[in-house]
């Protein structure tokens, strides 16, 4: 496989996983909001913090308010971490393989960014925004599905499934982070409630409320829910399990050996945690470690199979919107 196109699809992968994981925290977010008592808000600023733009948010927004921030991650077309910019940046790189994907697959990624283009104002407002984001993670899932289902199981599919872990790995760290620190006065009368629906909206942004009740048969409470989606290598948005496909895809591909060590050691720190001991201060520490090891991971990947082998602008243009992202 030429390098050129490794590298379009892995971004594919990426940008696919970036558009839904945004969906799915404004959707998550407004029910936090609605959920939490008259008074006590977690806020919309803490998406622009898991989003790593607020550098780029402060330029245009004076007000973390909700219109700002929704406007700002679905509509902003010259944003990386937004719907809209997402959505365009994997039908880009999807046109640029047609021949490679299932042609039902350029077919429902076209009709998604279309889709969320034509309907960006309705996803603003209030009365539209559930529906508008629903849509975009049913496209999102409907396109996975695609993948997963009918494409051959080659390079391509390796590359695809490495920029999709990376991404939705990195994203879970993110979501961790920003929303394990306190976001309700802890003198609050229902302190404990508040915290238990903290931790399930964690939860519900990585989709993982239901198969956490099935699975650890506890209430939800913070050492339980950081091992789930830590170390659980069976839940697939756990960051183990993101990097365990790394791993295997990796294997595939061949010729990954620097990868590979880079890789494990995340995977080590991951699994080795004693989450029931850990302190805020050190889950903090932990969580920036393993987000710069999943961009050393993505740099090794980089320099292993796309940038030795051709004029690497394309590369740069990518990477560079990576690093806004990650902040």
């Amino acid at each position: 496989m030429l390098s050129r196109v490794a590298e379009t699809i892995y971004w594919l992968g990426r940008y696919v996983e970036r558009a839904e994981n945004t969906a799915r925290l404004l959707r998550v977010n407004a029910q936090l909001v609605m959920d939490t008592p008259r008074g006590v808000s977690p806020g919309w600023e803490p998406l622009i913090q898991i989003a790593g733009l607020q550098d780029r948010f402060a330029q245009c927004c004076d007000d973390a308010n909700e219109r700002n921030v929704v406007r700002y991650l679905i509509g902003a077309g010259d944003v990386p971490g937004s719907i809209l910019f997402s959505l365009g940046a994997a039908r880009e790189n999807a046109r640029t393989v047609r021949e490679i994907l299932p042609r039902s697959a350029w077919e429902s990624l076209n009709e998604l960014y279309w889709y969320s283009k034509d309907h960006a104002q309705q996803g603003v407002s209030k009365k539209g925004r559930d529906a508008y984001l629903d849509a975009v993670i049913r496209g999102s899932q409907e396109l996975q599905g695609v993948f997963a289902s009918v494409m051959y199981r080659d390079d391509a599919h390796r590359f695809l499934r490495i920029g999709r872990s990376l991404e939705r790995a990195d994203m879970t760290t993110r979501i961790i982070d920003v929303r394990s620190t306190d976001l309700f006065d802890e003198e609050q009368i229902e302190s404990q409630t508040l915290d238990a629906l903290q931790w399930i909206s964690v939860l519900k942004s990585l989709s993982g409320y239901q198969s956490y009740r099935r699975v650890r048969e506890t209430r939800v409470r913070r050492s339980e829910v950081l091992a789930f989606l830590l170390q659980d290598p069976a839940f697939p948005r756990s960051v183990a399990h993101c990097l365990n496909g790394v791993e295997e895809s990796i294997g595939g591909v061949g010729n990954g050996q620097r990868v590979l060590r880079r890789l494990r050691t995340v995977i080590r720190k991951t699994t080795s945690l004693n989450v029931v001991k850990l302190s805020q201060q050190e889950l903090h520490k932990f969580l920036d470690d393993v987000q710069l090891g999943v961009m050393r991971v993505h740099q090794e990947v980089a320099n292993t199979y796309f940038l030795l082998q051709y004029d690497t602008s394309q590369s740069q243009s990518q990477s560079q919107s990576q690093v806004q992202v990650a902040g």
